[in-house]
């Protein structure tokens, strides 16, 4: 293939967004016109994946062996043989969130495995942005990149400084936002237009501020019939998405 170099990664530690591996996060940020990148690094198997995208983008890969890659990488990262440095994804404004499915709002929800798995979650449901605070949320680095499963590529992520104001924005807009909370006297239902909801959840354990829950429009519960009524706040996020936009009833 042409347009391929051999080499090593340069030794990277995970600082912030601009470290992504893994086939899924990779190929979809490949996909992405609104990431720009700076270097692909790639195992010869991996680029029989991902060397027609690189080409379409105009980028010359850099093939290395496993091993380099591994060093380059996080330790412990399944990089499954890439390794791609890029600039962060532009910031997004809450104004400017196309409102074209449910909104997810976490509080203080601070694991970038948890985040990212929420928002493979919620692009998989076709949600139309997160909704964090700019502090006591994680940044987009590798670690949350890989979990998001390159959902981070197709969720629009706004980081609120305020996540009061962020919901009193939502609601001038149109939206109804629900709070999870498991002693919510109401259990979550359908709602009739899932373009117009967001789910607002807390951290497991800790679940909504008081001030965030004083915010919401409403408050409602995943009604469970185990013995366990916790869940894992991107457990809680799926069940809330197909309750809410109806899918439990096809």
């Amino acid at each position: 293939m042409r347009n391929v170099k051999r080499g090593k990664p340069p030794g990277l530690t995970e600082t912030g967004p601009a470290l992504l591996y893994g086939v899924h996060t990779v190929t979809e940020a490949l996909r992405n016109p609104r990431r720009r990148i700076h270097a692909l690094h790639t195992t010869r198997n991996a680029l029989e994946i991902v060397g027609p995208l690189a080409a379409e983008r105009g980028l010359e890969p850099t093939v290395a062996r496993p091993a380099d890659i591994s060093k380059a990488a996080p330790d412990g990262a399944v990089h499954q043989g890439l390794l791609l440095i890029s600039d962060p994804l532009p910031p997004v404004d809450i104004e400017d969130l196309a409102l074209t499915g449910p909104v997810i709002v976490l509080d203080r929800v601070t694991d970038p495995h948890n985040v990212g798995a929420v928002i493979r979650t919620a692009a998989a449901f076709g949600a139309a942005g997160l909704v964090t605070t700019k502090l006591f949320s994680p940044e987009a680095t590798g670690v949350l990149a890989k979990a998001a499963s390159g959902g981070l590529e197709h969720v629009p992520w706004a980081r609120e400084t305020n996540l009061a104001r962020a919901l009193d924005a939502l609601k001038a807009r149109g939206v109804l936002t629900i709070g999870l909370d498991g002693q919510a006297p109401e259990p979550l239902r359908a709602v009739d237009d899932p373009a117009r909801i967001a789910l607002v959840l807390g951290a497991e354990g800790k679940g909504l501020r008081q001030k965030t829950a004083a915010t919401c429009d409403r408050l409602a519960r995943i009604s469970l019939p185990g013995a366990l009524a916790s869940l894992n706040v991107s457990n809680a996020a799926a069940i809330a998405l197909t309750i809410a936009t109806g899918l439990s009833r096809d």
